[in-house]
């Protein structure tokens, strides 16, 4: 039986919160604090707080699944144990959290014609975002998501890639609008917080028009992009100078220079070139090796070592090159790539060579062969492109391009891993001791938390993909 005196003090939190709540709101209130976040900060924020988080994400873990470096302690993820992230592996919160941050943005821009000028710009980065997570994951939270401030949604339903690419407000859709809203935009009100383009809006239809092209390649195995990327292509706002890249440039030191320059030393030295590195730069004799790794500290030769090695293998790491200098010493001579010119290019010269477009597919790919070895700061070889293993061949034309692709694309998030699935090239070693039956992963499993937090809708997820398995195909993924 409950007594006066339990009964008052079973209610006294209560009566102590509702005393002390009267004034609160004017108690905590601080009239000097901004009432709301500004777009120009959260746009910086979107464009290097995502770049800085990814490129770490990418180097360490992207690049293991593309094979241009092996990792010789804690490497799960390189034994494609993918659930089990170490280093990296996890780039679901901060794909996440960038399209939060970038769905504010877009709706500030919406809210007030004085902001207008984001809304284009928001619509290209919610595409490349979207682009990237559904790559990686296949089918993921999209339309229900970033809605919880509106719509009170806190437990999204996962969305089909296929939709995500080609639905109303998906990632087609989206860039066809931002290059509209960004003709339209007539107002004097300047894109601040740009690092990529100085808020020149026509370098944001560039990119626009640029990654539309990117998308229509990836799914073209599941539908036709050649009216699209005529139309594009007639157009002609595309990236087509590595001065009109969608870049920004890392410091050559803290606090913004790429973020593994400053990972602990013991975390530097575990990462070694691959026997897949090894064997495609030597193919072609490409002078990039030296840009790209270190030779070996015990024979000056640029050796590779197999991904995926078994942990009570005995090696002596100063046998295999390294990450190069770019990576730690001298970050300053380094990027974020969104998009570029090179890449643009290599999706050009794919597109001519299956016909989506008219034009000349051996023209498309030595050009975006120069600007990337111009993009890497290394001078190409005089006869590179007619003496060696890189000289145009139309019969192996799709390798070539995708080849040439894969090694600029070093270090950028898990570009290379995405181009192999799409294409078969180049052709990836098995790793030595495989913790996937010897499989080679085709996406990357949802996280942990999102069975803790979105329980029902990843249980439906995880069942369309065998039980989250990684080796389940995304939809475009035909290879």
């Amino acid at each position: 039986m409950m007594t006066k005196s339990s009964l008052l003090i079973s209610l006294l939190p209560f009566l102590l919160f509702f005393a002390c709540t009267n004034d609160f709101e004017d108690i905590n209130t601080n009239e000097n604090a901004p009432s709301e976040v500004q777009p120009e900060l959260l746009l910086r924020q979107v464009l290097y707080g995502y770049g800085d988080a990814m490129s770490y994400e990418g180097f360490v873990a992207g690049n293991l699944l593309s094979q241009h470096f092996s990792m010789i302690d804690f490497n799960l993820f390189d034994r494609h144990a993918l659930s089990s992230p170490q280093e990296g592996g996890n780039p679901w919160p901060i794909l996440y959290t960038a399209l939060r941050d970038n769905e504010t943005i877009l709706e500030l821009s919406r809210e007030n014609s004085a902001r207008a000028v984001y809304e284009g710009p928001a619509l290209v980065m919610k595409a490349y975002l979207a682009m990237t997570l559904t790559d990686m994951f296949g089918d993921v939270p999209y339309f229900e998501a970033f809605q919880g401030r509106a719509t009170g949604v806190v437990t999204p339903k996962y969305d089909r890639q296929e939709d995500i690419y080609t639905a109303a407000g998906g990632i087609l859709d989206n860039l066809e609008q931002a290059v509209i809203a960004l003709d339209a935009y007539q107002g004097a009100q300047p894109l601040n917080g740009d690092i990529l383009f100085n808020g020149d809006l026509d370098g944001w239809v560039r990119f626009a028009n640029s990654l539309r092209i990117k998308a229509l390649m990836r799914i073209s195995a599941r539908r036709d992009p050649s009216a699209e990327l005529r139309q594009i292509f007639t157009d002609g706002r595309i990236i087509t100078s590595n001065e009109q890249n969608a870049t920004f440039d890392f410091a050559a030191g803290p606090p913004n220079s790429f973020p593994f320059a400053t990972a602990r030393i013991g975390i530097f030295n575990v990462f070694l070139m691959s026997e897949t590195a090894e064997g495609i730069y030597a193919d072609s004799g490409d002078p990039r090796v030296g840009t790209h790794f270190r030779p070996s500290a015990a024979n000056g030769e640029f050796a590779g070592i197999i991904n995926g090695i078994d942990a009570s293998s005995a090696i002596t790491p100063d046998d295999f090159a390294r990450p190069g200098t770019i990576w730690r010493e001298n970050t300053g001579d380094h990027d974020f790539n969104f998009l570029t010119a090179w890449e643009t290019d290599f999706l050009l010269s794919e597109a001519a060579l299956k016909g989506y477009i008219d034009g000349d597919a051996q023209t498309y790919y030595e050009s975006a062969v120069f600007k990337a070895f111009d993009y890497w700061l290394t001078a190409i070889p005089g006869n590179h492109l007619t003496r060696s293993s890189a000289a145009w061949n139309e019969d192996r034309g799709l390798e070539l391009i995708i080849t040439q692709k894969w090694i600029a694309s070093i270090g950028n998030a898990y570009e290379g891993w995405a181009e192999w699935r799409r294409t078969g090239f180049p052709a990836l070693k098995p790793v030595q001791a495989s913790l996937n039956g010897g499989l080679y992963p085709v996406r990357m499993p949802y996280p942990s938390d999102e069975q803790a937090l979105n329980f029902e809708n990843y249980q439906t997820a995880a069942a369309a993909t065998e039980g989250n398995s990684v080796n389940v195909r995304v939809w475009w993924d035909l290879e």
